[in-house]
């Protein structure tokens, strides 16, 4: 349940925002905006949040759309939050509770074999070694380079960008950002010469190369490549043949779950627990958040310099610091006044990559899916059914099929699907007897060629494909839905603020990653306009459920703060 509180504006503190000057205001109650909020009311600013929907936790939300059952409406799974943020803020204090799977992924064929992978690494290798020796005795050492390349990648997620320092600055704070500087650049050179030349080399290898070329290099299987692809292609309209696309395999052992590596867990309540937890957090640190306080306009004085926030409703709310959680776009081209903003910068925005290949179904089912490829139709959850489930992913060739049909216009013929049953572990979501399942789907272009996703008719097409290629794996899945919730790029875009329906706030390409994110030369969270930040995940070090890019633009914001040099 959400806080009472939480879920509607009262006419005390309406007029209470009107009212006040607060330190800081956050538009926008993601996991990153409610993180940031937390750190900036521990740091004894008077902090409001200030969310458009009814609900906090933008894509990290909870509802329930059918009558008894709750969905992850958006992001499904759990393991990119960083520890730090956990540590800090004491979530698991505050009501987060992870439900560790017993399996991490399970790939059902059609022709009657499987494969499943989890957390016993004989096992893994049984299962691997029915698909082909080599690759058995491959895998344990492709795992073992990615943990190498982890201490390297863990410190870049954790800091700052050390960004061009903006804004007229104090000879102190000018001094202090060199030192800042020299330290990063320092650390990152040790945790390079850690590795060593020849690790360095193929860590520069696997961020530069193709998906496909990484796997053909390590693997002979269909199988287990089209699983490991899987990673690198979430959330993307890119081809596993794109060069620079193997950067997101890292994210297949950059999660983690109480220590342990590639652990994606699901949370007890939903994605919006998390929310949940991180809110709780910052309440008791003394932050104010509100619902159906939807931003139309940054007040911007004379001066270029933030003064506050123009609410739909005419409220005016001042404040000389503002954090932005909603997308480099919808900020500088949906809230900030034109000319308030260096034209190379808008160029750089407006010509951001947002393309989003995503189509998230929410499914109501009266029984467990069978899948005829485990033999006896068990009505208990075994462990393929707490693991994430990969539909349609039998080979790379699948997934190059599936990404050409939407680059030629057309959602997939036979979509790459990402199956979770959080109700396997999760008691707390669905009535006893029946279960959520989450069907993260790719690719559906956000304007397709053949047709609309305004069309019910073009909609309902769609899910019913998805649900008729489960049935190919798990006869009768179709007839066991209840009912289902299904959000389309144009629907994420809608309803969510998720511009061009990308669940990363932006594409996650080589090209738009650390200082090139959000734009060239403004990746320190600060922006042209004096006192307004960035803190989602259009901003370094980018999207997933990380809690990074929140906890990164409070401390730079808060430090602002506290030296008065920046406005």
């Amino acid at each position: 349940m959400w806080r009472s509180g939480l879920n509607s504006r009262s006419t005390t503190t309406a007029q209470a925002l009107k009212e006040k000057k607060w330190d800081a205001l956050v538009i926008g109650s993601g996991h990153n905006g409610l993180t940031a909020a937390a750190y900036l009311a521990r740091g004894g600013l008077s902090v409001a949040v200030l969310e458009r929907r009814h609900v906090i936790g933008g894509a990290a939300v909870t509802e329930e759309i059918i009558p008894g059952f709750k969905f992850s409406r958006c992001s499904y799974l759990q393991s990119l939050l960083r520890p730090s943020v956990i540590r800090e803020l004491e979530l698991k204090r505050h009501g987060l509770k992870l439900l560790k799977p017993t399996a991490t992924t399970f790939t059902p064929c059609l022709d009657g074999r499987y494969l499943l992978l989890g957390h016993d690494d004989e096992r893994n290798y049984l299962e691997i070694s029915k698909f082909s020796k080599y690759d058995a005795d491959a895998f344990p050492r492709y795992e073992n380079q990615l943990y190498k390349f982890c201490k390297l990648m863990d410190f870049v997620l954790d800091s700052q960008a050390p960004e061009t320092l903006h804004w007229d600055s104090s000879f102190t704070a000018w001094m202090r950002d060199k030192l800042e500087k020299s330290v990063f650049w320092a650390q990152c050179l040790r945790h390079v010469m850690a590795l060593g030349q020849k690790d360095m080399v193929n860590f520069m290898d696997l961020l530069l190369s193709p998906t496909s070329k990484v796997l053909n290099k390590w693997f002979e299987s269909d199988i287990l490549k089209a699983v490991l692809a899987g990673d690198a292609i979430v959330g993307s309209m890119a081809s596993i043949h794109t060069p620079g696309s193997g950067y997101v395999l890292l994210h297949h052992v950059m999660g983690e779950t109480d220590g342990e590596r590639n652990v994606w867990s699901h949370v007890e309540g939903g994605m919006g627990s998390v929310s949940t937890a991180i809110s709780n957090a910052a309440i008791e640190a003394g932050a104010s958040i509100m619902t159906n306080a939807e931003v139309s306009q940054l007040m911007i004085g004379n001066s270029g310099t933030i003064e506050g926030v123009l609410l739909a409703d005419g409220t005016r709310v001042r404040s000389s610091v503002v954090l932005s959680n909603a997308t480099p776009h919808r900020t500088f081209l949906g809230l900030v006044p034109r000319d308030a903003l260096p034209e190379d910068f808008l160029r750089a925005i407006e010509n951001s990559d947002y393309n989003s290949g995503t189509t998230k179904i929410n499914v109501a089912v009266d029984k467990l899916p069978w899948f005829h490829c485990c033999g006896s139709n068990n009505t208990e959850a075994g462990p393929q059914h707490t693991a994430t489930i990969h539909i349609c992913s039998e080979s790379m060739d699948n997934i190059g099929s599936a990404c050409q049909d939407a680059q030629n216009g057309l959602p997939s013929k036979r979509p790459v699907m990402e199956m979770t049953i959080p109700s396997s572990l999760d008691k707390t979501i669905s009535p006893p007897g029946k279960h959520v399942v989450s069907l993260f789907t790719q690719y559906t272009p956000y304007k397709p060629s053949d047709g609309s996703w305004e069309n019910p008719t073009y909609r309902e097409a769609y899910a019913k494909r998805c649900f008729s290629l489960i049935d190919e794996y798990a006869p009768g899945f179709s007839s066991s839905i209840i009912g289902y919730d299904m959000l389309t790029p144009p629907d994420l875009e809608r309803e969510f603020g998720l511009t061009g329906g990308n669940i990363f706030h932006g594409a996650t390409g080589l090209d738009s990653l650390f200082f090139m994110r959000p734009a060239k030369g403004w990746s320190g969270y600060r922006t042209p306009v004096r006192g307004l930040y960035l803190c989602g995940s259009g901003t370094h070090p980018g999207g997933g459920v990380m809690a990074a890019p929140g906890r990164n633009a409070a401390r730079i914001a808060l430090r602002d703060f506290k030296n008065h040099h920046s406005w």
